[in-house]
């Protein structure tokens, strides 16, 4: 059994870990509760998407050797916009499917007529706007630049995004989304991406816990009265 000075150590040392950590702790948990109470298929946003619509199917279109690209075909998609098809060729240009000829963009009403096609009916459209950059901390992270931003009269802040480039519906946000990234970056402590399980901070915290939570048991058998008592017992055998 340690003495009571070491004791006394134990617990003033248990005390300021469970300070220090106690707001993480609080945000690990709340965090959890959310992940564990939402449904995550709502989080993606799909009771907003059509998730019926089937892509068009088109005759006559071109071959994609006659495109007359230099590097040849690697990969190709086949997109519809604006009720025209267009290949998506090695992931770098759009070509008209028909007549062969390269397009750099896609229009605002383009834009709106590939997310018409992807959200449900009955969404009314508020603005549309083009956005060239985001931020670390931006909803629309990691994913392709310029993009249509089309904002609805929703009361969850609903937003579809459509890449410019490619014309390809890209993904939607909304409110409850934008909470569970928020606690998510809580979670994960991840302040610059999100998505990194291996930061520095994260790891000091983890291993703090850890400390805290073992020094909670300790603390336990060094103040429990039953484990004095079994001590006690054995000293007088002894």
């Amino acid at each position: 059994m340690v003495n009571r000075h070491t004791a006394l150590k134990i617990r003033k040392t248990h005390r300021y870990l469970g300070l220090f950590l106690g707001i993480q702790f609080l945000f690990w948990t709340i965090s959890g509760l959310y992940f564990s109470w939402t449904n995550i298929d709502e989080i993606h946003g799909d009771q907003f998407k059509n998730l019926e619509y089937q892509p068009k199917a088109f005759n006559n279109l071109i071959s994609p050797s006659n495109l007359g690209t230099s590097e040849g075909v690697n990969t190709i998609e086949l997109r519809d916009i604006g009720n025209t098809p267009y290949y998506w060729v090695n992931k770098k240009r759009l070509y008209n499917a028909i007549d062969g000829s390269p397009k750099n963009s896609i229009t605002e009403d383009e834009a709106l007529y590939i997310a018409t096609n992807h959200m449900k009916s009955g969404l009314e459209v508020e603005s549309v706007e083009q956005i060239s950059e985001t931020g670390k901390h931006h909803e629309y992270r990691e994913k392709l630049l310029p993009a249509y931003v089309i904002s609805y009269t929703a009361d969850e802040a609903l937003k579809a995004y459509v890449s410019v480039k490619d014309g390809k519906f890209q993904t939607v946000r909304h409110r409850s989304w934008r909470w569970f990234d928020f606690l998510w970056m809580t979670h994960t402590m991840d302040y610059e991406g999100r998505d990194n399980f291996n930061t520095i901070v994260l790891r000091v915290f983890s291993l703090l816990g850890l400390i805290t939570v073992l020094s909670g048991f300790l603390l336990w058998y060094t103040s429990s009265p039953t484990i004095r008592k079994l001590f006690k017992r054995k000293r007088k055998i002894q």
